[in-house]
């Protein structure tokens, strides 16, 4: 840990980056999943689902940002490195087969899934170690993926 004048016990700055690098690896590993989704979609909805699944990158894009720069706010180090990715990320493997539309829409839905729930025990992890500021990030972060979530999963829902 680096020095800063960032006012939290470095124990509790410590256990932060620690939680920050882990979202992180699942940012990077849910944007590059919907970048998969992306060039691979085929079939009729795929001029629905083409620039929709750029949303769900671009939201992991810039919370991705948002948590690498917030753990070297801390005084860490982000750990943004593929291997480093590969190891620590929580998100199942985009499956191989996944091309037809809702195929696509099924794997991408619960990779933000698994994304929008790790967000909201980091939330609340980050609270109980008490920073704010990585918390209110987390908020931020988990609003935007259940929104993004709402748009996926509206196409695989039907009518009741």
């Amino acid at each position: 840990m680096y020095k800063t004048s960032v006012n939290i016990p470095e124990a509790k700055r410590a256990a932060l980056v620690k939680l920050l690098n882990a979202s992180l690896a699942d940012a990077i590993d849910l944007s590059l999943q919907a970048k998969q989704a992306h060039w691979n979609v085929k079939g009729p909805h795929f001029i629905a689902l083409h620039p929709l699944f750029d949303q769900v990158v671009d939201m992991a894009l810039e919370h991705r940002d948002n948590l690498a720069e917030r753990a070297v706010q801390l005084g860490g180090i982000a750990e943004g490195r593929l291997q480093q990715v590969a190891k620590a990320s929580c998100l199942k493997p985009y499956p191989d087969d996944a091309i037809e539309g809702m195929a696509v829409v099924t794997a991408l839905a619960a990779a933000l899934g698994a994304y929008a729930n790790a967000t909201r025990v980091a939330l609340k992890e980050s609270d109980a170690l008490g920073d704010p500021s990585t918390a209110d990030l987390y908020t931020e972060s988990s609003r935007a993926a259940d929104k993004l979530l709402w748009f996926l999963e509206a196409h695989l829902q039907s009518a009741k």
